[in-house]
Formats: structure tokens, C-alpha cells, sequence
């Protein structure tokens, strides 16, 4: 090792020993990143040392380009085609098939199973909707089942996870669009829960949640700003019948206790219109109740108007308008008019399906701008609410009856389901929700 030793005007008192400037040529820092050793850089810098800088590490710069590395050498989504170029590919495949585009290689897998991709694909107005039905059969088993619109296909799912198996009264909502949360509930040997799970819709994985603060069951629920807020219902012990209400923030991941409701109550209905919630129930003595809720001044309040009186399940708000059926088999839709305070006939199908609980209408959902009428049978209806001065006849795209492969119904099938029905239903909706991925 060589030194530059400098000598001050007075000698004898001062030395300054310095380290040698090293040059580009003699130092591995500035060789390129392709070459692994110091026997293949001085193929290249014949004569060349490693740098004798202390400060200076000889792989400081492959740690800082370790990532770039990999992404260099790692095979392209798409052989030919830049990454990005091969992403804007990928989003535009039905979702029906994301599935197998899991399995072709750990890359797309990786891709599928992050947040960006499915965010690229809402921005771009490519999200697609699925209406995710929850069934309990005679036995009280529960089993769902997930419905493709685009393709009128039903879809396998992965089973719900064995604590909500055989579960009784637990609530069901969707949180950012592509989380469906099942929330409290009575198991048959443990009794009222405070469970949470939550189902991915993106990675087709179930996953714990925070639990909820209080025991319940038979609960009313809804979704306000992406909050889950939870009200009312039963719990064993003395005051059967609950008061208390929580919220659950997905974003902090915590619940926390909200206003209790004026009366205790087990709601059996419930949406949210006009930034309150409505609820209905039965109290402690079983009569009825109405009671509205505002997140903004975190206060309940008794209602008693036309709105309430003639409201019935099932109903949904959608585009600030609030809409029911007006008959067991959902042949009839009603609208709740702001300027008469009353409930008017909207759209009238013509088309009478039958009374028995087969065809009764379980749900009514908001699906693709459109309102969704799914029944007992797994039959599903579409309604365009955005025409409805357009007569039926004239229009057949105003009101159309529909249902996935494996469900089909016939006149004569229908005609056996109402027969069917009075004998006993095999199994009916408990819950049925909209997610987007």
C-alpha cells in the first residue's frame, strides 16, 4: 500500500498522512454490475486492486441494485412484451378466469394476489360485480355460492369457515367494495359470539377480523362512509333484548361503542337513505319498533312517519332513492316519493311467478346500475329503474328474468317449485350481497 505523506513549513511538528485518491480505473466500485468477481473485472481493468477506501465496501453496490438485478433477470409476464404492456394485457381478462391465472406461474400469482392489480382494473372501469348468495338448508347448514352476471354462471366458492357452519343469526356486509364480513351470530353449543371474519373477494381467502365488543345475535347492520355499524339484537342472560350499537372502522381496525338505541330491539330491517340508518324491529314485548340513526350527531330518534308505515322488506336505497317489492314473489316494485311522503307502484312485470316460499324474493340488491331481485330458487330478476316510464311490453330489457347455468326454471318447474314449496323448502336465503373485483 502506497501513502502520500505531506510535510508542513515546520517539520518537526506536524505530520498529515492522507489516504490515496483512488482512481476509476484501479477501483472495483466503478466496474460494471454484470461482472460477479474480481477475476472477470480485471479481464477488463487489467492491473486493477480493490478499492482500499475503509468507507467503501466492494458489494455495497450489487445490495443497492440487488432488486434491479432480480428484476432484470427474472422471464416477463408476457414473453416479448415490456411489463407494463403485459399488465394492461392481464387486467382486461374476464374475472371468470382469474382464477387460472393464478396457477400459471408464481409472477402472475404474485400479481393477482396484490392490491394494484385489481385497483388498475376499477380505474379503468373493468371491476366487475358478482352477487354472493348465503343459503342455510333444512339441516341448518350453511353453504354460498357466488353469481357471474356477464356469463349467467354460478361459481364455486371456498367453504365458509367452520364457526359459521351451523351458525344462527349472524349479520352479513360488505366493506371497500370487495369484503364480505359475517359478524356475531348464536353458535348451537358455545351461543351468542362476538365473532368477525371477513371473505377477500380479491384473493379468494377467508380471514380473521377484530372482534366485535358485545356478544350478539339477530343483529341490524349497515354500511355508512365504509363503516360497519351494528345495533340491537339478542344476547343470553337477563336483558335478553340489546340496546348497546357499535361501529367498526376498517381502516384503523377497531371497534368502538356508538349511542345506544332509545329502546332495545331485534331489527328485521334495516338501509340506509338520506346519510341516516332506519331500522325496524320487535322490542322486548315484541311489538314494533322504528328508530333512525345519525352518524353525524351520534344520536337515535323514535320515527313515525309514511316512510316506515308502509315500508317492507325486502328494500334497498340506490342513486338517493328508495326502493321495495311490493309482493311475496317480487313481480312489483314500489318507490318511496319525497314530494308526497308515500310509497308508489314504480314498474309492474306482469308476470305473477307464484306464492310459495320457493319464489319468494329473499334480497334486493344493487347490481350494475341496476336493481337485482334473487329468490329462494336462485331465480334472478333485472330491473332498469333508470326507464321506468316505458311500458313492459314494449321494452323487454326493462324487467328481465334471468338465472346461471344449473338453475334453470321452466313454466313447468316453477309450477313444481310452488308445488314443492308447500311441502317444505330444501333451503333460502339468509344473505345476499354485491362485490367488485
Amino acid at each position: 500500500m502506497e501513502q502520500t505523506i505531506e510535510r508542513s513549513s515546520n517539520a518537526d511538528r506536524v505530520f498529515r498522512i492522507q489516504a490515496p485518491l483512488v482512481d476509476s480505473v484501479s477501483c472495483y466500485c466503478n466496474v460494471d454490475s454484470g461482472l460477479k468477481t474480481v477475476a472477470g473485472a480485471r479481464k477488463f481493468v487489467p492491473g486493477s486492486k480493490l478499492c482500499i477506501q475503509s468507507d467503501i465496501k466492494s458489494h455495497a453496490h450489487k445490495t443497492k441494485n440487488s432488486r434491479r438485478e432480480r428484476s432484470r433477470l427474472q422471464p416477463p409476464l408476457l414473453p416479448g412484451l415490456p411489463d407494463d404492456l403485459a399488465i394492461a394485457c392481464l387486467v382486461r381478462v374476464p374475472r371468470v378466469e382469474h382464477s387460472k391465472l393464478r396457477i400459471v406461474c408464481k409472477r402472475w400469482y404474485r400479481l393477482l394476489a396484490g392490491n394494484f392489480f385489481y385497483s388498475l382494473r376499477k380505474s379503468l372501469g373493468l371491476a366487475e360485480e358478482w352477487v354472493y348468495v348465503v343459503k342455510r338448508d333444512r339441516d341448518g347448514r350453511i353453504s354460498w355460492h357466488a353469481f357471474d352476471p356477464t356469463h349467467q354462471l354460478w361459481q364455486p366458492l371456498p367453504p365458509v369457515p367452520g364457526e359459521y357452519s351451523e351458525t344462527l343469526g349472524f349479520g352479513c356486509a360488505v366493506l371497500s367494495g370487495c369484503h364480505l364480513y359475517l359478524f356475531g351470530g348464536k353458535d348451537p353449543i358455545k351461543g351468542s359470539m362476538r365473532r368477525v371474519i371477513f371473505y377477500n373477494a380479491r384473493t379468494n381467502k377467508w380471514h380473521r377480523a377484530p372482534d366485535m365488543l358485545r356478544r350478539r345475535h339477530f343483529v341490524g347492520s349497515c354500511v355508512i362512509n365504509n363503516c360497519l355499524y351494528v345495533a340491537g339484537g339478542e344476547c343470553e342472560g337477563i336483558q335478553r333484548t340489546l340496546r348497546s350499537a357499535e361501529v367498526y372502522d376498517p381502516n384503523r381496525k377497531r371497534w368502538s361503542f356508538i349511542a345506544d338505541m332509545s329502546t332495545a330491539m331485534v331489527p328485521f330491517i334495516g338501509v340506509a337513505y338520506d346519510g341516516k340508518w332506519f331500522v325496524k324491529g320487535l322490542g322486548s314485548r315484541r311489538e314494533v319498533l322504528n328508530e333512525a340513526y345519525n352518524p353525524d350527531i351520534n344520536a337515535w330518534s323514535p320515527v313515525n312517519n309514511r316512510m316506515v308505515a308502509g315500508w317492507r322488506n325486502p328494500s334497498i336505497s340506490m342513486n338517493g332513492r328508495l326502493y321495495a317489492l311490493d309482493c311475496r314473489d317480487g313481480c312489483k316494485l314500489r318507490v318511496y316519493d319525497e314530494s308526497t311522503h308515500s310509497w308508489i307502484r314504480f314498474i309492474d312485470s306482469k308476470l305473477h311467478l307464484g306464492s310459495s316460499r320457493a319464489l319468494e324474493a329473499a334480497a334486493l340488491v344493487p347490481l350494475n346500475g341496476k336493481l337485482c331481485i334473487i329468490r329462494n330458487n336462485m331465480s334472478i330478476s333485472i330491473i332498469d329503474v333508470s326507464n321506468p316510464d316505458k311500458p313492459v311490453e314494449t321494452n323487454p330489457h326493462l324487467w328481465e328474468n334471468i338465472t346461471g347455468k344449473g338453475h334453470f326454471k321452466t313454466m313447468f318447474t316453477n309450477l313444481w317449485s310452488s308445488i314443492a314449496g308447500r311441502a317444505g323448502l330444501k333451503s333460502h336465503i339468509v344473505h345476499c350481497q354485491v362485490l367488485q373485483v
